[in-house]
Formats: structure tokens, sequence, C-alpha cells
């Protein structure tokens, strides 16, 4: 897996204040997209050891509510093993902090995944410009959900997160 960046004490990804893994490499290329950069999977640098420590030491941080997958696209086959290896070591580690995963695919893909197991909340589908309203909370445009899913899993039915 690659990456472009880590944000620290990001509030605008996420509930809480939280670390923003970026990746590198999305295959979806949405017309008015605020990250283009991220598209190429072999842009970025290599997450290694050293990134993922930067990782953990600010998830250590007790005022620190969790990690959020964004990019690119977590999802896209050149992070999907590596993310959801990701996501399982920080849910094992810091059972209390929540994940939360921006994708352009849809909930009806996302729920197929390994990765769901470990996820508190997915922002599903790709970003439509023509739907593109700055006042949603946590999504760009209407088209897209924003699911808690382990309440979504328990019902068996799509459950939006509040």
């Amino acid at each position: 897996m690659r990456y472009h960046n880590i944000t620290k004490d990001d509030m605008l990804n996420g509930e809480g204040l939280r670390v923003v893994l970026w990746v590198a490499g999305c295959a979806h290329a949405c017309k008015g997209c605020q990250n283009p950069i991220t598209w190429d999977p072999s842009g970025g640098l290599p997450f290694d050891r050293l990134a993922k420590e930067e990782v953990f030491d600010e998830l250590d941080k007790d005022y620190v509510s969790g990690l959020t997958f964004s990019g690119g696209d977590p999802l896209h086959p050149a992070n999907i093993a590596d993310v959801t290896e990701l996501a399982r070591e920080i849910k094992a580690r810091y059972p209390d902090k929540t994940i939360w995963l921006y994708t352009g695919d849809t909930w009806d893909k996302v729920k197929e995944y390994e990765i769901v197991k470990y996820l508190d909340v997915v922002v599903d589908g790709e970003f439509e410009e023509s739907k593109k309203d700055v006042l949603l909370h946590w999504k760009g445009s209407a088209n897209q959900m924003v699911i808690d899913v382990k309440n979504t899993l328990e019902v068996g039915m799509v459950v939006l997160y509040d």
C-alpha cells in the first residue's frame, strides 16, 4: 500500500478529533474529486513501519477519537489487503477508537469485504459533482450514504449514522 499523507488532529473526516490516512489508488476518477493526485496507486510513499508508527503514536493519545481511511480509495485492489490488516490491528489495539472509511464503492459491494468487521462508519458511493452540497454532514454529494456499520450488520438493512 502507498499513501499521500497522514493528517493529525482532523475534524472534517469523521466524528471527533481524528487521524486520517490518505491512501494512493482510486479507479473511480470522479469528476470534481478534491484529491485527484491520489488516484495513481503508484503515487505517494510506501506505507512502511515508520508511517504505521506515526499512525499509532497519534492513536495512543487519549483525545484522538480514531482513524479515518480516505484517499484515493482504501478499497482499491492495491490497498484493500493492507487496509484490512491495519484496521484489524487498530481494533485489537484500540477497541474504543472508531474507524471510518471513505470509498467510491457502494454499500452493496463494501458489505462483502472482511474489513466491515472492523469499521464503525462507511461513507459510500462515488462523488457526484451534480449532487454536491457543502452543507451535507460528512459527505460531499447527496447520493453518498454515511452508514453506521455495526447497526447495519445487526439489523440487515442500512442504518444511517447521525
